[in-house]
């Protein structure tokens, strides 16, 4: 007899092409996952995974046994979702897949009222600049910007719209001028930002009702909206950061909003989920406080 929980293992570690990832979604040591795994396939007669040091995939027999397996373990937790759903208070874990900044900006306000109203929902976000397949990852749903959300996923807004700005110190703009249109920024020292893609972000603008972009270039390039506030602060260049990351340093005069007839229209976060006939209680909890 084969154990269900033996081919969950297997699941997830073939899902996630990764001991290490699958034993910290378990809960377990990448040890005791290898060993379970070991265990199975030799009950089975047959090899499921390729393991090298550097990566871990299905053999085919494996890819085979996934295929079958996914829909059903599917299955079995949506039937189990539904016997939580029965409860009076939400229950189980959730996992989360979203920007840093939309961690900081709308997750981190709102996770004291959320662990009081459901203190036994299991809430573990995990930060990721990059487009993931939430699917695929384990995530049982995502935070992204509207335009890069998949067609097939439900989607609803998450906190207010994000204005972007661009910001200089007076320090700054003292000894270099502020720019009258998008089109001198390539005449100052902008902070820019790279994408996990390694891709340099363009600043975004409108005018006239048409939005266009503008790549920029400066000495200092970061992955981190810390850092360019900081090095903004610092009179090191312009930035383009979120309006509600610079707000207090705008109203305090330590930071000055430059090219404001030309801000381009807000972004709008949402909070997206895979269609299923039963929704996890812990997600629904989570969709509810989002919508407020």
């Amino acid at each position: 007899m084969i154990d269900l929980h033996e081919l969950d293992a297997f699941a997830a570690v073939a899902r996630l092409r990764s001991f290490r990832k699958a034993a910290a979604e378990r809960g377990v040591s990448p040890s005791a996952l290898s060993h379970t795994l070991r265990a199975l396939e030799e009950r089975l007669g047959v090899r499921l995974l390729n393991r090298t040091t550097r990566s871990v995939t299905p053999t085919e027999a494996g890819a085979r046994l996934l295929a079958r397996l996914a829909p059903a373990i599917g299955e079995i937790a949506d039937a189990l979702a539904e016997l939580d759903s029965l409860q009076d208070v939400p229950a189980g874990a959730l996992r989360i897949n979203l920007p840093r900044s939309a961690a900081r900006l709308l997750l981190a306000p709102m996770l004291g009222s959320f662990a009081a109203a459901y203190p036994r929902v299991q809430l573990e976000a995990v930060t990721d600049d990059g487009l993931l397949d939430i699917v695929g990852a384990g995530f049982d749903a995502g935070v992204r910007f509207g335009e890069r959300l998949a067609a097939d996923m439900i989607a609803i807004p998450f906190g207010p719209p994000q204005r972007f700005v661009v910001v200089a110190s007076p320090a700054y703009l003292a000894l270099h001028g502020a720019p009258a249109s998008p089109r001198e920024l390539e005449r100052h020292g902008c902070i820019g930002r790279r994408f996990p893609s390694g891709s340099r972000y363009a600043w975004e603008f409108a005018q006239d009702g048409r939005s266009y972009s503008v790549a920029v270039n400066g000495a200092l390039v970061f992955d981190d909206d810390e850092l360019i506030l900081r090095a903004a602060l610092d009179g090191a260049g312009l930035a383009y950061i979120y309006h509600a990351d610079a707000a207090a340093h705008i109203g305090a005069g330590r930071l000055q909003v430059l090219l404001a007839g030309f801000e381009a229209a807000p972004s709008q976060y949402f909070l997206y989920y895979p269609s299923r006939r039963q929704m996890p209680p812990a997600l629904r909890a989570f969709v509810d406080a989002v919508r407020g």
